[in-house]
């Protein structure tokens, strides 16, 4: 089964912070997350992950009457979270997966305290076979 896992940040100035951390305080929580995807490769359970760009730069893109791309900016003004990033894995069973968003959620941020971020997991479906 495939899972994914999307670390919600809250919406603070778009970046979730990270600005206001000490050099040392960010260096720890990507040293924590290549170590946590390194372990996930490890065991076969790594599909994908990635960090995504904040919310400033987000873009919406409709297709236009003449099938031309119509962009506007990013749908956040309202929210109070926003997509920081994701992993796929492939694991046995939910409650697997479960167990790796609440090590991803506990990501060490500023004095090293795990930050606790909400990790929505979602089951990732296979297209129905026609």
């Amino acid at each position: 089964m495939k899972f994914m896992l999307m670390m919600n940040a809250p919406r603070g100035n778009g970046d979730y912070g990270v600005a206001k951390w000490s050099q040392e305080d960010f260096k720890a929580h990507i040293e924590f997350m290549h170590r946590f995807n390194a372990e996930l490769k490890a065991a076969g359970e790594l599909a994908a992950a990635e960090g995504l760009a904040p919310p400033k730069d987000a873009r919406v893109v409709r297709a236009g009457s003449n099938g031309e791309p119509l962009v506007t900016d990013g749908p956040f003004a309202e929210t109070k979270e926003f997509l920081a990033g994701y992993w796929i894995v492939q694991c046995d069973s939910a409650e697997r997966a479960y167990q790796l968003a609440a090590r991803a959620s506990a990501a060490p941020g500023p004095g090293g305290a795990p930050l606790n971020f909400p990790i929505e997991v979602r089951e990732v479906q296979s297209a129905p076979k026609v």
